[in-house]
């Protein structure tokens, strides 16, 4: 269950509520957030749940069987909506685009990229300053001066960033200079990790496991938000399947299923859902006919320069067309 306490609550009504809980052989886990105050029950006995929510302290009472209990739908029916400084919201009735190159990589090519995010209305570039590469001799990013490069002229440029965060030792250093970080499919389950960003005020993109499950996805939500973060947002990136044609296999499905079984923002990543350039559009719009909150995708001046991952990353002209047309069909989804 799912115990939402009032900020006044004192301690002689805790300890009333906590004696409750433990009569009925629930485990009582408290959980405070940058919004509230909350207590996780865990338990198998039967209860009046009216003996609990009738108590001093209480404002509201849920019963959540999902594991994933304080980032499922069935306590928090009105979707979340994240908002990223003054005018960016993420969320179910806003649409959010983030877009950028895989690898940071120069000043040119920031300046080029923001130049380009801020003709088409894009108020939120990605980039990796830190590359989780599979080969030790790829280029793996600029680190920590990249980032502080980048952010000096995302932040005149009025542009917010997301850039991926691999370790714990990272968040601190990054914290002041990143406005979302962003958790790759390879440390989706990095409990640690989790637990870290848990404690920081920060917007986190968690993206989907390689082979992860939906189920797993949300617990992975549920690590952030039990350690005081519910600024989460949930991607899907596709998923290693049997299937050799393309990069990964994009999760259409997901997009729709995380909606029902979650309040958090699902994001859609096509870059990686199919990894084939020609075909990134076509996923893309897929992905907003499906229900997500935003789309995040890689762009580049020139793709066949780019230092990682052009094989899938769209030119200046190709993302110019396919943001007026994802544009385009969240209308015409809003007006279904």
């Amino acid at each position: 269950m799912i115990i939402q306490l009032d900020p006044n609550i004192t301690d002689a009504e805790q300890q009333q509520l906590s004696d409750k809980l433990a009569s009925i052989k629930f485990k009582a886990t408290n959980v405070k957030t940058q919004y509230a105050n909350y207590l996780i029950g865990v338990g198998k006995g039967e209860f009046d749940i009216r003996s609990i929510g009738n108590l001093p302290g209480i404002r509201d009472i849920h019963r959540v069987s999902d594991a994933y209990k304080l980032v499922s739908r069935k306590w928090k029916v009105q979707d979340t909506v994240l908002e990223i400084g003054e005018d960016i919201k993420i969320g179910t009735g806003h649409f959010a685009l983030m877009a950028g190159p895989c690898s940071i990589e120069s000043e040119e090519q920031i300046a080029a990229t923001i130049h380009h995010l801020k003709d088409n209305g894009v108020k939120i570039m990605r980039g990796g300053v830190y590359k989780p590469r599979s080969s030790p001799y790829s280029f793996r990013g600029l680190g920590i001066d990249g980032l502080k490069l980048w952010h000096s002229m995302a932040k005149e440029a009025g542009i917010a960033i997301i850039t991926e965060v691999m370790m714990v030792e990272q968040i601190e250093a990054m914290a002041d200079y990143v406005d979302i970080f962003q958790v790759g499919a390879r440390n989706s389950q990095n409990f640690n990790l989790l637990d870290a960003l848990g404690e920081v005020d920060k917007p986190v993109l968690l993206k989907r496991g390689i082979s992860g499950t939906l189920d797993e996805l949300l617990q992975s939500a549920e690590y952030i938000f039990s350690h005081g973060n519910e600024k989460i947002m949930l991607c899907e990136r596709g998923i290693r399947t049997f299937e050799k044609a393309y990069r990964n296999t994009m999760d259409i499905n997901a997009i729709a299923m995380l909606k029902e079984k979650s309040h958090l923002p699902v994001i859609a990543d096509p870059s990686h859902g199919i990894g084939v350039r020609q075909f990134v559009d076509k996923i893309a719009l897929a992905s907003v006919m499906a229900g997500a909150d935003g789309v995040i995708f890689e762009v580049h001046a020139t793709p066949e320069k780019a230092f990682s991952d052009g094989q899938q990353t769209l030119n200046f002209q190709e993302a110019n067309l396919l943001i007026g047309r994802m544009r385009k069909a969240f209308q015409l989804r809003e007006e279904f």
